[in-house]
């Protein structure tokens, strides 16, 4: 892929989770997806990010900064959310809070092969 195909294909993912369309996450993300070093397949990313979003009810992946340099894409993503209980072991509690997560993939087959997620916890913590 090129780079307008995999910045395509990575707007395609985002509104395949904002629509929790999960039936149709194998169209995006690789069987053997990886997520932080840890093979999860496709399977666990699912429920991965299902239960992100009954943690978040009002979750929505926001892209504030996108690269492409095939194979693989650098992402900066915004929330600005709900958590219904705790979130990342802080006592959220239904609080509104704002952070970003850094997000780098690398791509396999047209599909996300490996995540490598960095979330800024500490912005979270600042505004509980």
């Amino acid at each position: 892929m090129d780079r307008q195909m995999l910045a395509a294909a990575y707007r395609g993912y985002i509104d395949c989770l904002n629509r929790q369309d999960w039936d149709n996450l194998g169209l995006f993300v690789h069987e053997d997806a990886h997520h932080n070093g840890v093979r999860v397949g496709l399977n666990g990313y699912r429920a991965m990010l299902e239960g992100d979003f009954r943690a978040i009810p009002d979750l929505s992946f926001n892209i504030a900064l996108l690269v492409c340099e095939p194979p693989h894409v650098a992402s900066r993503l915004c929330f600005d959310c709900t958590p219904v209980g705790s979130l990342f072991d802080l006592a959220v509690d239904g609080r509104r809070v704002r952070f970003d997560e850094n997000v780098f993939y690398e791509y396999r087959d047209g599909r996300i092969y490996d995540v490598r997620s960095i979330i800024d916890k500490a912005a979270i913590a600042a505004q509980l």
